[in-house]
C-alpha cells in the first residue's frame, strides 16, 4: 500500500481528477453523479475510495489526482475515525491547497456522534478548509457538486490566475471569520 502523493506525471490537458474518500458509499456515489451531471469547462474523473492508502499495484495506471475530499458523517464516529486513519497516507505536498473536509449530516444536529469541535481541529491540523452541508437533499447536494467542482477546475490550474495554495487559504480564513 502507498501513499497517495502528488503524481509525477504532468497534468492532462482539460482534464481533472477528484478523489472522494468516505465511510459512506452511498452518499459517495450521489456526489460523484452529482459533480458529473454539472456542466464543466474539462473532462472530469471522480474516483471514490472508503479508506487510504490505495491498493499499490494499479498505481501506474492511476490518474494524477488533483483533490481530495474526506468525506465525514456528523452521525458517525467511525467516518471520523476512518478520514483520520486514512491522512497518514497522505503526502504531506497536498496539504498544500489540495485537501478539504466535508461534513455533511450537518442539518441533523440533534443525532450528531462527531463533536463539531473535532472536526474544525481536524482542518486546522491539516491546514484544510472544512465545508459543510447535507448531502441527503437533492438541491444542497448539487450546490456542493458545483462547488467541489469549482475548487477542482482551480486545483487543476483550469483557472488562470488562482492557485490551489491562495483559494484553500482563502477558504480558511473566510471560514474563521
Amino acid at each position: 500500500m502507498a501513499a497517495v502523493r502528488l503524481s509525477e506525471r504532468l497534468p492532462a490537458l482539460n482534464a481533472a481528477t477528484l478523489l472522494l474518500v468516505g465511510s459512506d458509499e452511498g452518499l459517495q456515489q450521489k456526489l460523484a453523479e452529482a459533480i458529473l451531471r454539472e456542466k464543466r469547462t474539462c473532462k472530469i474523473s471522480v474516483h471514490l475510495t472508503t479508506s487510504l492508502p490505495l491498493p499499490s499495484e494499479k498505481h501506474h495506471l492511476r490518474p494524477k489526482i488533483d483533490v481530495i475530499v474526506f468525506l465525514i458523517d456528523i452521525k458517525s464516529k467511525y467516518s471520523l475515525q476512518n478520514v483520520e486513519a486514512s491522512l497518514p497516507h497522505v503526502n504531506a505536498s497536498f496539504f498544500l491547497g489540495k485537501v478539504y473536509f466535508l461534513v455533511t449530516g450537518v442539518g441533523r444536529v440533534d443525532s450528531c456522534s462527531v463533536e463539531m469541535n473535532a472536526v474544525w481541529k481536524l482542518g486546522e491540523a491539516y491546514h484544510s478548509p472544512v465545508l459543510l452541508c447535507e448531502l441527503e437533499l437533492e438541491g444542497v447536494r448539487a450546490a456542493t457538486a458545483q462547488r467541489l467542482l469549482r475548487i477542482l477546475e482551480i486545483c487543476a490550474g483550469h483557472v488562470p490566475g488562482v492557485s490551489a495554495l491562495s483559494f484553500s487559504s482563502l477558504m480558511r480564513n473566510s471560514a474563521n471569520d
